[in-house]
């Protein structure tokens, strides 16, 4: 049963253009070209755990010790007395329901069970150096990665002429600096996949794991059915935008103001042109209206298009939220708010509380 459910799942009438079988693309010293070999699309996977640990070393060795020399505090809030009974409650539900009922069970005041809360709550939190090491740890990679990315398919042909990415499919070759692309590409994205659940915890947390999943889903179904040279280009204009988001954050973090208002102006520009821009507008114009001129067409390559789309779909709403967090910057004077993430503002820290005025803490706009 698993082999009828295997050779139904892998029909080549749903991965491949018509006339194509999988020997046609199975890579051999016979082939004209190298294809991609799809048991390939589990190396990531390994490989994230590799990206991983050096996430790790790096934050200790080096990104850590740099953000406590630009002065950022590794304090957190006092902690909550140690209330067993209170602790089970807050385990069930962090906010507080019925205090009044609590109070005289408990044999404490309304207001020490709001105080209880308040600092438990705050004690799971994590400290401004905490962030600003996940953030500063993103920005390595996205500037490494942009560069290889763009060192990569500066010589090839479909940077410069996206109808290349359909003429000849699906015998296109593939080359090993492209492979490398993909794999570190893919193993990241599969590291920030798993490291989400430990990671600093923000209210775009689904939205962030779609993200993800749709980005491994993208990039596995381009390296099985051979569109890797359109994955490329999804990649490397993802990774442009993706440096000054967690930029704008590690700055803020920092108390660079200056710098994060700069970068901030630059994120909008580059990320409007990109994602709202070049995405839409050229590659997804280009797989929806030119692809199908250029080679029939198979029901993988509209799934394939559909998680392109996805994918613009989630750009239009982190697009609307770092227009709200622009307009509040310019009421404000600066720049307030976590860039496309919420739930961990700057304010959430204490050492950051002077930074604004408790008027303007009520109308931050955390995304």
């Amino acid at each position: 049963m698993l082999r009828y459910f295997l050779d139904k799942f892998w029909n080549e009438d749903v991965w491949l253009p018509p006339n194509t079988t999988w020997a046609d693309i199975a890579p051999g010293p016979d082939k004209a070209v190298v294809y991609t070999d799809y048991t390939h699309v589990f190396y990531p996977i390994p490989l994230a755990l590799v990206f991983i640990c050096l996430r790790y070393v790096l934050e200790k060795v080096a990104i850590a010790p740099f953000g406590l020399y630009l002065g950022i505090k590794n304090s957190k809030p006092r902690k909550a007395p140690n209330i067993p009974k209170l602790e089970k409650i807050y385990k069930a539900t962090p906010k507080i329901k019925q205090p009044q009922l609590l109070a005289k069970k408990l044999e404490l005041s309304e207001r020490e069970i709001e105080r209880w809360f308040r600092l438990r709550r705050a004690q799971d939190k994590p400290s401004t150096l905490v962030k600003f090491c996940e953030n500063a740890w993103k920005v390595c990679f996205y500037v490494c990665n942009f560069s290889f990315g763009l060192y990569t398919l500066w010589d090839k042909e479909w940077l410069w002429d996206i109808d290349q990415c359909y003429i000849g499919y699906p015998h296109q070759g593939l080359t090993n600096d492209v492979w490398w692309y993909y794999m570190i590409s893919a193993a990241f994205y599969w590291s920030l996949t798993m490291s989400q659940f430990t990671d600093v915890r923000r209210k775009d947390f689904w939205q962030m794991f779609v993200h993800h999943i749709a980005t491994i889903a993208l990039l596995s179904f381009s390296w099985v059915c051979n569109l890797h040279r359109i994955g490329t280009l999804v990649l490397l204009l993802h990774d442009c935008a993706d440096i000054f988001v967690e930029a704008v954050k590690a700055s803020k973090y920092a108390k660079y103001q200056k710098l994060c208002d700069t970068l901030f102006l630059m994120l909008i520009v580059v990320w409007i042109a990109t994602r709202v821009g070049i995405y839409p507008f050229y590659l997804i114009w280009s797989t929806s209206i030119r692809a199908p001129m250029l080679l029939p067409m198979f029901p993988a390559y509209y799934i394939f298009n559909s998680l392109l789309c996805l994918l613009l779909v989630l750009h239009i709403v982190w697009t609307w939220l770092i227009l709200q967090i622009a307009y509040t910057a310019l009421q404000a004077g600066q720049m307030e708010g976590d860039i496309r993430s919420s739930g961990s503002d700057f304010s959430d820290s204490p050492q950051n509380s002077n930074h604004s005025s408790p008027s303007r803490s009520k109308s931050r706009k955390d995304t």
